[in-house]
């Protein structure tokens, strides 16, 4: 085991991965993310500007794995939700990479909303977040719809993300934006 924790960080660094965190993630938790990868950042000479979106992104996908991991501690008034996030650089551009699993009477659905969003254009994404944004929230759910739909419209390129079915019961997400 203590062999594969050295191979596991090698293959981080080998895919430009200079952040990852992976276990509970709560609200509060996310203030030290925004100040370590700020440090980070800032000795790697990033632009003010791409710091500010790379930790955007970091928080809204935090907030998706808090609302929808399927993996979730109760307690009291806050919720910890366990999953995956990973900053990096390849190709000059940063990236954010999240990952949780999911109820697999969810993904269909996801898999649907995430093609449609990957094939809309930069016009498109800005038309449906203006509409979605000004649209009244359905009863029930967990937030607006827009935080795809705002990931999708800020990244760089076309977001990639994958599925992967580990039993009848749920599956393994991940997502990746490059800014």
């Amino acid at each position: 085991m203590l062999k594969d924790v050295y191979d596991y960080l090698k293959g981080l660094g080998g895919h430009g991965i200079f952040f990852c965190f992976t276990g509970y993630i709560s609200q509060s938790l996310l203030t030290d993310f925004g100040d370590i990868l700020e440090k980070k950042m800032a000795k790697d000479n990033a632009r003010k500007t791409m710091v500010l979106r790379v930790f955007y992104m970091v928080v809204e996908k935090a907030q998706n794995i808090l609302r929808y991991s399927a993996e979730k501690i109760e307690m009291g008034d806050e919720t910890l939700s366990f999953g995956l996030i990973a900053v990096g650089k390849e190709d000059n551009s940063y990236f954010v990479l999240s990952g949780n699993l999911i109820h697999n009477d969810k993904v269909e659905k996801l898999r649907k909303k995430l093609t449609k969003i990957q094939e809309m254009s930069k016009e498109e994404l800005k038309k449906i977040y203006k509409k979605q944004i000004r649209a009244v929230p359905v009863e029930g759910s967990q937030g607006s719809g827009i935080g795809l739909i705002d990931i999708a419209r800020k990244a760089g390129r076309p977001i990639e993300f994958d599925f992967e079915k580990i039993n009848d019961e749920i599956s393994y997400f991940s997502i990746k934006t490059i800014l």
